[in-house]
């Protein structure tokens, strides 16, 4: 792909325009000193403006002005001047003696510990520990003076710009890197054009921010960091609404979980205590317990119970008072765990469990759908598609999830439409709601949900099998607190006689999360069946194997084609079924491939594309596992078909080569003509698909033969 050239001034552009609708936008909300600081870049010249812009989208806040080479910039010393004046460069101070270092070369830093008599120091270590060495052992003034620190500039304040870039963006920028992403077509924007402010109270947008800016400093993880951070998140601004107290509370959990790593179990106490969200609160209660405050930790217990925040914040208490305070030795999560159903499922799934029980589930009369939390994304975005995105909820071209979502707002933003959608989902007439959006909507990106996850049988299906009253209890707490109803659905969608319930899979040493437990609950409670189901993997005979075998036009799966495909469908050690089909390559066969298959170009000539055929083998395939012989070379031809029609294809895979090695060693060759000789196996057009497929299914006999062997032998020795 060729790449857009970009105009001179492309970046003089952006920054102008986001200047333009944050003003616009934002008036209200910005202080004297964002004012200021729009006022201050109006009045430098377009050199002045331009070189400031360029340092901002560069890395770090300190530079060496001898670097800067921007032809379109024609008096870079005048620029600078005026940028000082004006202040938005300074000289470097102690503040920035990490930065500095940052910016100088490894030779520098050498050259320059050794004029310091530092005799310790070592050409062979790498800058950050020479960087390390500075800061413990050389004041900031004499590494100044020894490498050259007069010839360096900071920014001066930035706090202005980044409130101005956190307004428009909506999360914490420094630079405006995502708006050439967007012009070079890297990066996708959105194009509605009615757009609203994120923030229309000062104080909030000034909190938000604050703690916003806090938690990306917090990602340096630097104990130095971290330490200065306990000022900022214990004497920061008060927060005025839910958002705020949220990003508040994640930076006293963040910080929190920092201290209680060192050891510091008083200041983390301090800092969870600052903190409302659950995460704090149980973290809290944990540490309070651990450090032997058991009353404290009681107390707190009993209040997260009887006034949870959430299910989730429930989930814990109950549990966690229940394993401290009742005697109870196992927790929730794991009795329910214990409690789910056990269903046999071939052991040539275990790299696919869902998909495993999902075909199991099937073979018992099952409809199953692959749910988990794409389902209920696509019923919320879809039901409640106007009010999300063509309502003004999105706050610029880089927004996709509609800030109501994030700051808990949407519930009361929308009450009188989410009831009356509600209504229609508790009386069982949303589906032609939804259906009339899909008509109008599809392809329309949005942050909610994918387009290609819409499966509009599943949505039928659950609207049409679910308690209705039920659903609109999920989509209600959807609603009130879509961040924390995000995830931990189950994996599956069972529908049984029209009836719906769900089923979460857990394999051989999975554990379930709280957030699945409490999906699990919440469904339960709100009258929609779910449940664990247990994988006990193992040979299962009732398994559908389907044995392929394919002949091409020669071994390179990036150029090459399939010419011919045989399918044969075992199940119980028996022949069920079996599929064939010649396949027009579109491109000539070679005369030694003819040569060894006997399928000429005039044989593929009038046969059917791949693309022709592709339904039909998918059909066939079912819920079945691959078996072939070399299973990698049949597999990869198939699955590149497959992706020249932008369609997957993905099964578990077993190799019959492979397992003769395994479970009957011994032969000099593995070759199917070897093997079908050595076991009496007819093998009469070696090379034509259907007749080895047919071939390599008796190898498949053997070898499952010898699994059941194995499998009784196991059952006996545990009995």
């Amino acid at each position: 792909m060729t790449l857009p050239v970009l105009p001179v001034y492309y970046y003089h552009d952006h920054f102008t325009e986001m200047l333009s609708f944050v003003c616009e936008t934002y008036g209200p909300v910005l202080a004297e000193r964002h004012h200021g600081f729009v006022a201050r870049f109006s009045s430098v010249s377009k050199d002045a403006q331009c070189l400031f812009i360029r340092m901002v989208n560069r890395n770090g806040t300190v530079f060496n002005p001898s670097t800067f080479k921007y032809a379109e910039i024609a008096d870079l010393v005048g620029a600078l001047g005026e940028l000082g004046i004006a202040g938005y460069v300074r000289g470097l101070t102690e503040q920035d003696y990490a930065a500095f270092l940052a910016c100088l070369a490894k030779p520098d830093l050498f050259d320059g510990a050794k004029a310091a008599g530092m005799s310790d120091v070592r050409a062979s270590w790498p800058k950050a520990k020479l960087s390390e060495y500075y800061l413990a052992n050389l004041s900031f003034g004499t590494a100044f003076r020894l490498c050259g620190g007069d010839a360096f500039i900071a920014l001066g304040d930035t706090e202005p710009l980044e409130f101005l870039l956190y307004l428009y963006f909506g999360k914490t920028e420094n630079n405006l890197k995502n708006f050439a992403l967007r012009d070079l077509g890297i990066l996708r924007t959105n194009d509605q054009a009615d757009f609203s402010a994120r923030f229309a109270d000062a104080d909030e947008a000034r909190a938000c921010f604050h703690y916003a800016r806090l938690l990306r400093h917090l990602e340096a993880k630097s104990d130095e960091v971290y330490r200065r951070s306990v000022a900022d998140i214990l004497g920061g601004p008060v927060c005025p609404t839910d958002y705020a107290i949220d990003l508040r509370s994640r930076a006293a959990h963040k910080a929190g979980l920092h201290f209680e790593k060192k050891g510091e179990a008083a200041l983390a106490v301090e800092l969870y205590g600052a903190g409302s969200s659950a995460e704090c609160r149980e973290r809290l209660a944990r540490l309070l317990y651990a450090e032997g405050d058991k009353d404290a930790a009681e107390e707190l217990l009993r209040r997260m119970i009887d006034d949870p925040a959430s299910d989730d914040e429930f989930v814990f208490a109950s549990d966690f008072y229940a394993r401290k305070f009742d005697g109870r030795r196992t927790g929730l999560c794991t009795e329910l765990l214990r409690a789910g159903r056990t269903l046999r499922v071939d052991d040539t799934w275990r790299g696919s469990p869902e998909a495993g029980i999902a075909g199991v589930l099937r073979r018992q009369g099952l409809e199953v759908f692959h749910a988990e939390n794409t389902l209920w994304h696509c019923l919320f975005g879809l039901l409640f598609w106007d009010e999300l995105f063509e309502s003004g909820q999105l706050h610029s071209g880089f927004d996709w999830i509609p800030h109501c979502l994030k700051d808990r707002t949407f519930a009361q933003m929308f009450s009188s439409q989410i009831e009356t959608k509600l209504a229609a989902v508790a009386s069982s007439s949303a589906l032609p709601q939804i259906l009339r959006i899909v008509a109008a909507k599809w392809g329309k990106p949005n942050g909610v949900f994918a387009w290609d996850h819409v499966d509009i049988d599943a949505l039928r299906a659950l609207l049409a099998g679910a308690s209705a009253d039920g659903l609109a209890t999920i989509l209600r707490l959807m609603c009130e607190d879509y961040r924390a109803m995000r995830d931990g659905f189950p994996d599956l969608m069972l529908v049984a006689d029209g009836a719906v319930s769900f089923m979460e899979v857990k394999a051989e040493g999975d554990v379930i999360r709280r957030n699945q437990l409490t999906r699990l609950r919440q469904l339960g409670n709100a009258g929609i069946p779910a449940e664990i189901g247990r994988a006990d993997f193992r040979f299962d005979p009732d398994q559908d194997y389907v044995v392929v075998d394919i002949e091409t036009t020669g071994g390179w799966t990036g150029g090459d084609r399939i010419t011919e495909i045989g399918a044969v469908k075992i199940r119980n050690h028996e022949v069920v079924a079996e599929w064939h089909s010649l396949i027009n390559p579109q491109r000539s066969i070679p005369a030694k491939i003819v040569a060894l298959t006997g399928i000429t170009n005039e044989m593929v000539r009038n046969a059917p594309l791949f693309a022709e055929v592709a339904d039909s083998l998918m059909q066939f395939m079912g819920d079945g596992v691959f078996v072939a012989h070399n299973v990698n070379f049949d597999y990869g031809f198939i699955t590149a078909e497959y992706e020249r029609l932008e369609r997957r294809f993905r099964f578990p895979k077993l190799c019959t080569c492979a397992s003769m090695r395994r479970h009957y060693p011994g032969h000099k060759s593995y070759g199917l003509g070897k093997l079908t000789r050595a076991y009496n196996i007819e093998l009469k057009d070696h090379h034509r698909a259907l007749c080895d497929a047919r071939a390599a299914a008796h190898l498949l006999n053997l070898i499952n033969a010898k699994r059941d062997e194995l499998e009784s032998r196991a059952e006996e020795i545990a009995a």
